[in-house]
């Protein structure tokens, strides 16, 4: 039995392009607008830094599970094989 590591980012995205990017990028431009909104119109950085780190950790997590996904289906087309 092989172990295999887990996809890289540019796997993923040259499989399932859309999905990867909103996974990745959608949640990364929400944090950076949100900093971004705070800075301009003069909210407390605690509230916007706090949002940031929730939208980085949903981020990774939501990648992590989109590259467990991309790995089974891998595994079973080469069972199918």
């Amino acid at each position: 039995m092989s172990v295999r590591q887990s996809p890289s980012l540019v796997e993923l995205f040259r499989a399932t392009p859309a999905k990867s990017a909103l996974l990745i990028l959608g949640p990364l431009a929400l944090a950076v607008g949100q900093l971004t909104n705070s800075y301009v119109n003069g909210v407390s950085p605690l509230v916007s830094s706090s949002f940031a780190v929730v939208m980085i950790g949903f981020a990774v997590i939501a990648t992590r599970h989109h590259a467990t996904e991309h790995r089974l289906r891998q595994l079973e087309a080469e069972l199918r094989r």
